[in-house]
C-alpha cells in the first residue's frame, strides 16, 4: 500500500512539473520538429546534391559541412555513386543548421539515415573534404576528426601523393587575414610543380602552370588580382580563405594530397 501511494505521489510531482514546465517545453519540442523533417530522395544531384519529395514538391538539398568534388574532377562520380548508394530511394532525416537556405534556394541541411550522420560517413571515406563557409558549428570538430580517420585510411581524397616533391614542399607561412600562402623547397633539387593547385575549402582554387620552385627556394602566392611576377604568384581572386576558418589544400598534379593546414 505504501509502494502504490508513493508511485501515485511520484506521478502527481512529474505532472505538476509539466504543467508548470509546458510552455518550455512546448517551445523546445516546436523548436526539434522545426529543426528536424523527414522525406524521401528521389534523385542525385552529385556528392552533395540531392532532391528530396518535401512538403508534395520535389526540392534540392544542398548537403551541410561538406564539399565534393565537381564535373571533370577526380572521385566526383564516385562521390555522387557512394551517395546514391547510401539514400537514394530511402526516407531520411533532415536537420536544419544556421540558415535554412542557399543563394540558390536548396534547403541547407544535415542528412540522417537510421541516426547515421550521411554527410559525415561521406567525408570519412575521403568523398569530400569538411566546409563551413557560414562559421564552425556544433558539427564541426566531429567532421574535422572524419578527414583525420579518412587521412589515416589513406583513401580517395585523402590519398597522399606519391610525387617525389611531395617531401620537399613545406608551407612555410599561411598568412589567412592577408590571404598569403609561402611555399618552400626543401630539397636538393628543383620541384616542378606543373598541374599542381592551391584549393580552399571550397571551390576556388590556384592551378600551377609552367612553374619550378627551385632547390632551397620560395614562393608567395597572395590573393590579388594582379598578374604574377618573378617572385609572387597571384590568385587573382579576392578573400579565398574565410575569416571564420578555412583549410589550405596542396595537391599535386594528379589530385594526390601534398599537405593541409586548417584554422
Amino acid at each position: 500500500m505504501l509502494k502504490r501511494k508513493l508511485y501515485i505521489l511520484l506521478a502527481a510531482l512529474i505532472l505538476i512539473l509539466f504543467i508548470i514546465n509546458y510552455p518550455f517545453l512546448d517551445k523546445k519540442v516546436g523548436e526539434f520538429l522545426l529543426e528536424h523533417e523527414t522525406a524521401n530522395v528521389v534523385r542525385i544531384i552529385d556528392g552533395d546534391t540531392i532532391v528530396v519529395e518535401y512538403n508534395k514538391n520535389d526540392t534540392s538539398v544542398r548537403l551541410l559541412g561538406i564539399n565534393t568534388p565537381e564535373k571533370n574532377e577526380p572521385y566526383y562520380s564516385e562521390a555522387k555513386q557512394f551517395l546514391e548508394n547510401l539514400i537514394l530511394n530511402k526516407t531520411i532525416e533532415l536537420e536544419k543548421g544556421k540558415e535554412n537556405k542557399d543563394k540558390y534556394g536548396r534547403l541547407l541541411r544535415y542528412v540522417f539515415l537510421k541516426d547515421e550522420n550521411i554527410n559525415l560517413k561521406i567525408i570519412e571515406e575521403g568523398f569530400a573534404n569538411y566546409y563551413f563557409p557560414s562559421g564552425k558549428d556544433p558539427y564541426y570538430s566531429a567532421f574535422k576528426k572524419a578527414w583525420e580517420k579518412c587521412l589515416s585510411k589513406n583513401v580517395n581524397l585523402c590519398e597522399s601523393s606519391k610525387d617525389v616533391c611531395s617531401k620537399c614542399i613545406e608551407l612555410k607561412e599561411f598568412y589567412y587575414k592577408s590571404q598569403e600562402i609561402i611555399l618552400y623547397n626543401d630539397c636538393s633539387f628543383d620541384c616542378n610543380l606543373e598541374g599542381w593547385q592551391i584549393k580552399h575549402e571550397g571551390r576556388k582554387k590556384f592551378l600551377f602552370h609552367n612553374f619550378i620552385l627551385k632547390s632551397q627556394e620560395e614562393v608567395i602566392i597572395k590573393v590579388e588580382n594582379k598578374t604574377n611576377t618573378e617572385d609572387v604568384l597571384f590568385w587573382n581572386e579576392e578573400n579565398v580563405f574565410a575569416k571564420t576558418g578555412d583549410t589550405l589544400f596542396l595537391r599535386d598534379g594528379s589530385g594526390k594530397l601534398v599537405l593541409w593546414e586548417s584554422y
